[in-house]
């Protein structure tokens, strides 16, 4: 059988900054993860001229939709002025993000968001982030997570508590619409939210990166290429 198209959202190296993780990497690491459960991993290009022109003719074809880890959300998406903190922003990657986020929202393509791609999804939808949480931070850390067990991500993990590796200095602050909180840090972080309607799973963390490699990864990527495929296969 053929694989799904997974469309993973492309991103540009020179925008992570270099204590963070490379963005190379990352997509590597991610496509190599959509690739062992049976998806096919596509790069979607964000041009920089015109970023969000013809948005929905691009999403034609593809089964599912992984938005990925990337550099900081401008603030001004948010109304907020920028802290000292925030940095490697570029207007037409958040064109961009915000733009394919917003056209999947009713499109029906099943969508798995990491990291910067959870953060867009709370911004597109009205929400708001903090810039910096220097006490909660858990950078390049791993740290457990709890799971709401009434939630399509417990359902997904099989599990009330996981242990996860993140690499973010900023999280959701303000919940954007629609949205629920699906799973916490001990911190309060809130590290997991999902679409009441969308067909859209989020999470805070990097289940791509192989230092905290266990079923659980692997399980939001099987989910997503399981979603994908019965899209497909209902077309």
């Amino acid at each position: 059988m053929t694989r799904p198209l997974i469309a993973v959202t492309g991103r540009r190296a020179a925008q992570v900054p270099i204590l963070r993780f490379s963005a190379t990497v990352a997509a590597e690491a991610i496509c190599e993860a959509v690739w062992a459960v049976g998806g096919e991993p596509v790069i979607l290009h964000p041009p920089a001229a015109d970023p969000i022109a013809e948005l929905p003719a691009r999403l034609e074809g593809f089964d599912g939709v992984l938005l990925p880890g990337g550099a900081d959300l401008d603030p001004c998406r948010y109304g907020a002025q920028p802290a000292a903190e925030t940095t490697g922003t570029v207007a037409f990657q958040d064109d961009f993000d915000i733009g394919i986020t917003k056209a999947l929202l009713d499109s029906g393509i099943p969508v798995l968001a990491i990291c910067r791609g959870m953060q867009v999804l709370n911004v597109a939808l009205g929400g708001t982030l903090h810039q910096h949480l220097p006490e909660v931070m858990h950078h390049n850390s791993i740290h457990p997570v709890d799971v709401q067990d009434s939630s399509r991500l417990h359902g997904i993990l099989g599990a009330d508590r996981i242990e996860v590796s993140s690499y973010h200095h900023q999280g959701i602050d303000r919940l954007g619409r629609d949205l629920t909180v699906t799973a916490t840090s001990a911190d309060g972080v809130i590290e997991a939210v999902e679409h009441r309607c969308a067909d859209i799973v989020a999470v805070q963390w990097h289940p791509e990166d192989r230092h905290a490699e266990s079923h659980t990864d692997a399980a939001l990527f099987a989910d997503l290429v399981d979603r994908a495929r019965k899209r497909k296969a209902n077309r």
